[in-house]
């Protein structure tokens, strides 16, 4: 991994929320408008600002479901190791996903019509869901393959780590004495390299999803645990959880900011901002 890369990765991690946002707005926004034009030419008789209405209820709702479909796969992840599990989780999704999907986007035509004067016939309800549910299948299943695919992508770039095993007894020895449960390095799998990383060398640590992501000297790398489990592996002395999504190497926190709220922010030495709420703050400063 060069340092352009890992430069580039960690001001995408600034700006990932509203990259992640812009994507799903401007393909969605293609798909409209690709939609309208061609149902537009097909129909021929009709304005063009109905094909448009019709396109744009139904991707606004889609992009609306978006959120809800990205914490459903957090809760049920398609992984090899899973499928047989969650995979029947999910086709019961499309179904919630195309229900939802017709109704709010019935109501919003019917609102977009009675604002000009007019109304619009939803037809016979039966063959309005078996319709648009062979459709929402298709765009349930595209969406979930963005976000895997994005998130194996993510994993490639930024490295993911797991806690190294305890060595093993020799042959015909004593077993070796679990003294600690604590890890105190960890090997880092990126881009078909292996390193190790030190436990105290961990600045922060952030909740993700079914991850949680380690920042080690300006690098990020992924561990699949909860914040939970992992902070209960590490030195309660040396590390301390800040908020309910963050954590932080107490040895490596510069300054605190108060804020008007009651909550803090966490100036880290290396630079980087971490939350701190109240809840967690007043548990800081006894430390």
């Amino acid at each position: 991994m060069s340092d352009t890369t890992n430069t580039w990765l960690a001001r995408y991690q600034f700006y990932r929320r509203a990259a992640e946002i812009g994507f799903w707005v401007l393909v969605l926004t293609i798909h409209m408008l690709f939609n309208s034009i061609t149902t537009w030419i097909d129909l021929r008789n009709v304005a063009f600002v109905q094909p448009l209405i019709w396109e744009l209820t139904s991707n606004l709702t889609v992009g609306l479901l978006i959120p809800a479909l990205v914490a459903f796969e957090r809760r049920f992840p398609l992984r090899w190791d899973t499928l047989h599990r969650h995979l029947p989780w999910h086709l019961a999704g499309t179904l919630v996903f195309c229900v939802v999907h017709v109704l709010v986007m019935m109501a919003l035509r019917k609102a977009a019509y009675a604002s000009v004067g007019a109304s619009y016939n939803v037809g016979n309800w039966a063959s309005v869901f078996a319709y648009e549910y062979l459709k929402d299948v298709r765009s349930y299943v595209l969406i979930l393959g963005a976000l895997v695919s994005y998130r194996l992508l993510l994993l490639r770039l930024q490295g993911e780590a797991r806690v190294l095993d305890a060595p093993e007894a020799a042959e015909g020895s004593a077993p070796v004495a679990a003294t600690t449960t604590r890890p105190e390095r960890f090997l880092v799998r990126k881009l078909r390299k292996e390193f190790l990383i030190a436990a105290n060398d961990i600045e922060w640590l952030q909740a993700q999803g079914n991850y949680v992501g380690i920042h080690v000297n300006g690098h990020d790398y992924l561990l699949r645990s909860t914040l939970a489990d992992f902070l209960g592996q590490l030195d309660p002395a040396r590390f301390a959880q800040v908020h309910r999504s963050f954590a932080v190497n107490l040895d490596r926190i510069a300054e605190i900011e108060p804020l008007d709220s009651g909550d803090a922010r966490l100036r880290m030495k290396d630079g980087s901002l971490v939350a701190c709420s109240r809840r967690y703050r007043d548990a800081l400063g006894s430390r």
